[in-house]
């Protein structure tokens, strides 16, 4: 295929917004291979633009065959403004975006010591936790946490206190063998603890108390629509957790999270010295753009987490970098540029 002309078209961003309207107005399988292209663009590791540019066929990116490419061959060429998206797609960075900004930004990547959400085959992960470990060090990590979920989430095979203790015993047995070959990584104990909402949650006290660190995140009535700030501060105010994980509960083209007060909820965060979090995973990215920035001029403490399921999923860490980045957070309110021993302190000091 010949360079295309491309150099006034489309970024990935604006191809999966058509993409997805393109879902909306067809039927059967045919929806569904749009809505899954759309969501692939978000991953795709360089500008269709740019492909199309170098005369290279669009079939190279995950999820677009022949049909897709005419129909962006044919976007290209008509040019025009992006598509504004509708809320329940909005603010979403695609990876070649968030790879752009890093590498204009190398300390932001150099200075990461790890990532603090991630799942294993303790729950619906398909990694074991020394799987996870040494993707990690290949990462050059120098901790991870594992947040499987806990009891309260029977659909993700949330695990009860019992299992909690045994999975413990796992992780200090996986740190004495990384030890042992030198490796630097080390796993901390963590839990993704579902909260209802009266931001209570699902595991008692004393088993979370003995945590390295602890999430609690909303899995129900993500659909309200009306304001839900009482059970962001009831969460908040929870004893046993430090992180408050992908707090507004949005997913792309799935569903738009929840609305509260932003600003009342992250300056009680700031006040309770607690992290909330940008999970990384492509369909959340949670918190938004927006709302990381109304959280950084709160003064909030931000954790980054990829919420992986598998090992490859550690690379989506870059569009959480990317997020915090692009809203000006200071890296000395990021808990996953502090040491593993700062950052244990970080979860003492609030606990106290």
């Amino acid at each position: 295929m010949r360079g295309h002309r491309a150099s006034q078209s489309l970024t990935n961003a604006d191809i999966a917004e058509r993409l997805a309207l393109e879902g909306e107005a067809a039927t059967g399988p045919l929806q569904k291979a749009f809505r899954r292209a759309a969501r692939a663009a978000f991953l795709w590791p360089e500008e269709a633009a740019a492909v199309a540019v170098a005369g290279r066929s669009l079939t190279e990116l995950p999820g677009i065959g022949p049909y897709m490419e005419k129909k962006i061959l044919a976007w290209f060429d008509e040019g025009g403004a992006p598509i504004e998206p509708p809320e329940l797609r909005r603010g979403f960075f695609t990876m070649a975006r968030a790879r752009a900004l890093l590498y204009s930004q190398p300390a932001w990547r150099a200075g990461l010591r790890g990532d603090l959400q991630m799942h294993t085959t303790w729950s619906d992960g398909s990694g074991s936790v020394l799987d996870m470990a040494e993707a990690a060090e290949e990462r050059g990590y120098e901790y991870i946490a594992i947040t499987d979920h806990a009891k309260g989430l029977k659909i993700a095979g949330g695990i009860d206190e019992a299992e909690l203790a045994q999975q413990g015993k796992e992780i200090d047995s996986v740190n004495r063998g990384l030890a042992a070959a030198g490796r630097k990584v080390r796993v901390l104990r963590s839990l993704e603890m579902n909260l209802n909402p009266r931001g209570e949650g699902d595991m008692s006290a004393s088993s979370v108390a003995r945590l390295d660190l602890v999430l609690g995140c909303f899995h129900s009535a993500l659909r309200k629509t009306d304001d839900q700030t009482s059970r962001y501060l009831a969460a908040l105010r929870n004893p046993s957790i430090q992180i408050l994980g992908h707090p507004k509960g949005r997913i792309f083209n799935y569903r738009p999270g929840l609305s509260a007060n932003w600003a009342e909820v992250f300056a009680a965060a700031a006040e309770l010295g607690k992290a909330v979090e940008i999970d990384a995973y492509p369909d959340r990215q949670d918190l938004s753009g927006d709302l990381v920035r109304m959280a950084a001029k709160a003064g909030c403490h931000i954790s980054l987490g990829t919420d992986s399921h598998h090992r490859w999923q550690l690379g989506f860490i870059d569009l959480g970098l990317a997020s915090a980045c692009d809203a000006g957070i200071k890296r000395s309110k990021i808990l996953n540029f502090m040491s593993k021993e700062k950052l244990l302190e970080w979860v003492s000091r609030v606990r106290s």
